[in-house]
């Protein structure tokens, strides 16, 4: 009976000893650089099980024995922690690298960015071409109602949840600018400045100009002035469907329009585009000067003027620059 005791306790541990070393050698195995030679992409479903999970990076690549991920998961209880998404592995990526990535939640961060300036209209089009989002758009928001930047998203997002970011960004920074504006601000409340931000971010690309501009048409506004916004005057031709692919003529500044600035004094019903932060910031921290006038000049920027004598040699100037360009 003692000897088969012994037997009994000896081969006991033997076992023990074996399992000991297959749990060393699962967890060396598990931390070892694995086989992909460059980064892959793997896109792992919601409700896979780790099987499924396994077999996915096996067939991407990533690793190389299947039986082994799933035992080195286990092996650290997460089995239950892994979760879907886009992920991105760079080369000769460990297994257990692969499970703390996945435990995480360590997705691909996609990117999305809107220019300033555009149309409603237009950035709808841009989240409905953007791959990697879901769903669709919808109606085009009102104009000016969303804040043009680079919007962070992960594969499978919708596309009217990252629309609603980006109406809660307008809002959010429309409310934080007007709060902070220069006392001298005469606009009636944060609508109008975003209507002004707008015709700020269409007249100049120049970031140097646009506290400038925005100082002029406050002073045309104080002065009871019509604005004379040539962008305004387009987007009463194309009610924000897109950029007007002509240069204006004469007879377009007789459009019957509230968005005319040429027929009609004061400020547009609505904004023409979605102005960016810094053209927020320029209506409400403008350049305080005596100017009421400004022209292109040639160079990309601006003339600016106090009087109208003054404006229209800078026209003129800008003519000839014209006429000479296209003979």
């Amino acid at each position: 009976m003692g000897r088969a005791v012994g037997r009994t306790l000896a081969l006991l541990a033997v076992l023990v000893a074996l399992a000991a070393v297959g749990y060393r050698w699962t967890l060396d195995s598990f931390g070892a650089p694995g086989p992909s030679p460059a980064a892959a992409t793997v896109v792992l479903p919601k409700g896979a099980g780790l099987k499924a999970i396994a077999a996915q990076l096996a067939v991407a690549g990533v690793i190389e024995q299947p039986m082994l991920f799933i035992a080195g998961v286990r092996l650290h209880r997460s089995q239950a922690r892994l979760r879907a998404g886009e992920y991105l592995f760079p080369p000769r990526v460990s297994g257990f690298e692969i499970m703390a990535m996945l435990v995480e939640g360590r997705t691909v961060v996609r990117r999305l960015t809107v220019p300033e300036g555009l149309t409603s209209r237009e950035i709808m089009a841009i989240v409905a071409a953007a791959d990697g989002l879901t769903g669709e758009v919808g109606e085009a928001p009102p104009e000016g109602s969303l804040l043009p930047e680079t919007y962070h998203f992960a594969l499978g997002d919708e596309r009217a949840g990252l629309i609603g970011r980006m109406r809660a960004a307008m809002a959010d920074k429309l409310a934080a600018i007007w709060a902070a504006r220069d006392a001298t601000v005469a606009l009636p409340g944060p609508e109008a400045a975003l209507v002004l931000a707008s015709i700020v971010e269409k007249e100049t690309g120049v970031a140097a100009e646009r506290a400038r501009i925005a100082g002029v048409f406050l002073n045309r506004l104080r002065q009871g002035m019509p604005l004379q916004s040539d962008p305004t005057v387009a987007y009463a031709l194309t009610q924000g469907a897109g950029p007007l692919s002509r240069a204006l003529t004469r007879a377009d500044l007789e459009v019957a329009s509230p968005y005319n600035t040429y027929q009609v004094r004061g400020l547009p019903p609505g904004p023409i585009a979605n102005p960016g932060a810094d053209a927020l910031m320029a209506v409400a921290h403008p350049l305080v000067t005596d100017e009421l006038y400004f022209v292109a000049d040639g160079t990309g920027g601006h003339a600016f003027a106090t009087t109208l004598a003054e404006h229209n040699r800078n026209v003129a100037r800008w003519r000839k620059l014209q006429e000479a360009a296209d003979p």
